[in-house]
């Protein structure tokens, strides 16, 4: 189903850099009426209230902490698009000593933190008129890079979950798009040894925009990702998509 921003109230987490950096100002050039910038610190966010004055508003939300969630979408009840950008990255493999711990972490953030504000802000969303939800999950949900491997594990897990919103939330008319980033210029991409490749912030924003408008379920902003897109799109449309589907 397509979503239009124009007009729109949006919340994005993770909103003060990097990619949910640009994900605001894309919503905002675009013409959302106005974006909730949810970060852990709200003073972070101070730098869009400069540039964009009311059509943002701060508020604190941090994916490891459900209360902070829940008051969320109690004082969000305007919301008709939740861009859920925030996620953590740790570059540890499998038999590093400390992996269970990392995957603990990244799974808490990075899944769970998904159910959390899918759980919160569904209903919000429902009392709109359906809207939309969009999670950031990255083309490490489609190929596991070994020295990152437990990164690619939580995100996998995030694009099945993010399968399952989207028939889930469908019976209430919300739009859901995965997006699946390859290396971007983020602080992310420089811990991943990336930076030489990585491509601008912006082309996540103007995906996931183009991906609503279009009624897309998946978005591939950059070079990476629309080859990974391209390798991926027959199983894609075959398998994934296929409705019903058999357990």
């Amino acid at each position: 189903m397509s979503f239009r921003v124009e007009g729109k109230v949006a919340l994005v987490t993770g909103a003060n850099r990097g990619i949910g950096k640009a994900i605001v100002e894309g919503l905002v050039s675009h013409g959302a009426a106005k974006v909730y910038a949810a970060v852990r610190k709200l003073d972070s966010a101070a730098g869009h209230v400069k540039t964009h004055g009311n059509k943002i508003e701060p508020i604190l939300i941090d994916l490891e902490k459900p209360e902070t969630i829940t008051a969320a979408a109690k004082k969000a009840t305007d919301v008709e698009l939740v861009v859920n950008n925030a996620g953590v990255f740790q570059p540890v493999s499998p038999l590093d000593k400390g992996a269970i711990k990392s995957l603990q972490f990244q799974i808490d953030v990075n899944l769970y933190g998904l159910i959390r504000m899918a759980q919160a802000f569904a209903p919000v969303l429902k009392a709109n008129g359906g809207g939309a939800l969009v999670q950031l999950n990255s083309v490490a949900s489609l190929k596991c890079f070994t020295e990152s491997a437990l990164y690619c594990a939580s995100k996998a897990a995030s694009y099945s979950i993010t399968q399952a919103l989207r028939e889930l939330l469908a019976e209430q008319g919300t739009a859901v798009v995965s997006v699946f980033p390859g290396p971007i210029a983020t602080d992310m991409a420089d811990a991943a040894g990336m930076t030489e490749m990585a491509e601008p912030p912006s082309q996540v924003a103007e995906a996931i925009i183009a991906a609503l408008a279009a009624g897309h379920f998946r978005a591939y902003p950059d070079s990476m990702a629309k080859e990974f897109g391209e390798a991926y799109h027959s199983f894609a449309t075959a398998i994934v998509d296929a409705h019903p589907v058999a357990p």
